[in-house]
């Protein structure tokens, strides 16, 4: 029998440790183990829960801070959560998109700063088209174009939200630009942010419905048929 590498190791210390965490052996905001009590805990060195922490820190679990140790900062795996919204249909998907970017339009137009109607007008105008580069170019820019607008809304939940929500995002927008749904274009675009620079909340609203509108009523027709 060959012996396990060490990144089976790793994987192995990741997935042990994510268990006791999401098992609730520590609570949210609670200080972890030092690395040698996690290295007898596992049965690893110290240095693969090093990496192990490191991975867990970057899929949300838990949070290092300097010179204070390692703590928890959710017991929620988000990583499976987002897969299972991933195998959601795509209606469902548009329906959860179209609530974020309402209720972000809503609150950008209440809040936004000037600032955030630079950033927003300028992303808007770098959107361009899937001519432009190619169809993975042109999504992370409409997708950047639409942070922009989450971010303006000044809600650091829902901006979180969004970050979650943006690889079922870029299929949502993946099916508009396939051919299948309506790709809303510029113009649609450019009334969101219009709206948001006018302050106003209700037309902010009306702006992203009109945008959703048109997917939704197309999604349904597919289905239906």
């Amino acid at each position: 029998m060959q012996p396990a590498s060490r990144l089976n190791l790793t994987d192995s210390a990741t997935g042990s440790l994510r268990a006791e965490i999401l098992g609730g052996r520590w609570n949210v905001g609670e200080r972890i183990p030092n690395e040698a009590a996690l290295s007898d805990l596992l049965s690893v060195s110290r240095g693969t829960v090093r990496e192990a922490v490191r991975v867990l820190v970057s899929q949300g679990l838990l949070d290092t801070r300097q010179g204070s140790g390692t703590y928890v900062r959710s017991t929620v795996d988000s990583s499976a959560a987002l897969d299972r919204v991933k195998r959601t249909g795509l209606r469902d998907q548009w329906e959860a998109r179209a609530a974020l970017d309402l209720e972000a339009a809503r609150l950008a137009a209440l809040r936004r700063t000037p600032a955030d109607l630079g950033r927003m007008r300028r992303l808007l105008a770098e959107r361009g088209t899937v001519a432009e580069g190619g169809s993975e170019a042109f999504i992370r820019r409409d997708i950047a174009f639409h942070k922009s607008v989450v971010a303006a809304s000044g809600n650091k939940a829902m901006m979180e939200l969004y970050d979650f929500f943006t690889a079922a995002i870029a299929e949502t927008i993946h099916a508009t630009i396939g051919g299948d749904l309506p790709e809303p274009d510029q113009q649609a675009h450019a009334a969101i942010v219009d709206a948001i620079a006018e302050g106003d909340p209700d037309r902010a609203l009306a702006a992203v419905h009109a945008f959703m509108a048109p997917v939704l009523a197309q999604l349904e027709r597919l289905l239906s048929q």
